[in-house]
């Protein structure tokens, strides 16, 4: 696979990932780590099935230990830590920090073999930022970080670190099928539900909510991670670090177009700051 089909293969997940907000605003009162848990159980049986179809046997999920590691930690760690972020702090400035990891992303690539960061590619980045800083601003009619959410703030400043350590890291584990990502959703939906019956009631979906369950599973919690798997072994990891900042405004936009949110400043001017970021990222560092 090209390098160049690789990265267009991730860019679907960060398409995926901007269906997320839509789709799970009609999940009802689900609680999230039950959500997590059902989304990500339909994501591993949807890997597990294609595994199988294609004809390949389940001796693939024998893998090294730290290969288990990598893949269970990125994807449990990084849910775990980001919905207590939004128990512990209010939800913009958590999502803020949080959302730092497409510039993590860019920057820790610079660490692997092969890759060169150019200037570029991190003033895409922080456009990109400027672009979410301005659009979950003036959702949130400002932001005010106070001492007393300090907890909730770490562990959003943890879940950025775990999810563009474990992005990036893919790279180093490159010769594992990405079949295997069905056993990290697997494992994943299992962690998901015993936090569940730790800490949270049991609301469960009604009618209608199972369908964008259902939805939810297949795409943003299921294609998109086996995409991302293949676009950070095999793709441009800058580009897609910085492309990733299209996902909030993405989101959006479609809840504009759903009718759950109305067309504002914000929205225009975080549209014009990532196309920016990710044209001066494309273009600029080809240069």
């Amino acid at each position: 696979m090209s390098r160049t089909t690789a990265t267009f293969i991730g860019f679907t997940a960060i398409l995926l990932w901007a269906s997320l907000a839509l789709a799970t605003s009609s999940t009802g009162a689900v609680p999230p780590f039950l959500l997590t848990a059902l989304t990500f159980a339909i994501g591993g049986g949807v890997g597990l099935i294609a595994t199988l179809a294609r004809g390949v046997g389940l001796g693939v999920f024998r893998q090294p230990w730290p290969v288990w590691l990598h893949g269970v930690g990125g994807l449990f760690g990084y849910h775990f830590f980001y919905f207590s972020a939004l128990k512990l702090a209010p939800p913009a400035e958590a999502g803020l920090i949080a959302y730092l990891w497409p510039l993590l992303i860019v920057l820790l690539s610079a660490f692997l073999p092969g890759e060169r960061l150019r200037p570029a590619h991190v003033v895409g980045a922080l456009m990109g930022l400027a672009g979410t800083v301005v659009l979950l601003g003036a959702k949130a009619g400002g932001f005010g970080f106070a001492a007393e959410y300090v907890p909730g703030y770490l562990a959003a400043a943890l879940c950025a670190v775990i999810w563009a350590v474990y992005s990036v890291a893919s790279r180093r584990f490159a010769n594992v099928p990405t079949d295997v990502v069905a056993g990290f959703c697997l494992a994943t939906a299992v962690l998901s539900a015993i936090c569940h019956a730790l800490f949270e009631p049991s609301i469960w979906p009604v009618g209608n909510e199972w369908i964008a369950v259902v939805a939810l599973g297949i795409g943003p919690v299921g294609i998109a991670f086996y995409t991302w798997d293949i676009g950070m072994k095999r793709g441009d990891i800058r580009l897609l670090g910085v492309a990733s900042y299209a996902a909030p405004v993405l989101s959006t936009l479609l809840l504009v177009a759903a009718g759950f949110a109305a067309p504002s400043w914000s929205l225009g001017a975080a549209c014009a700051l990532i196309v920016g970021g990710a044209a001066v990222a494309t273009l600029l560092a080809r240069r």
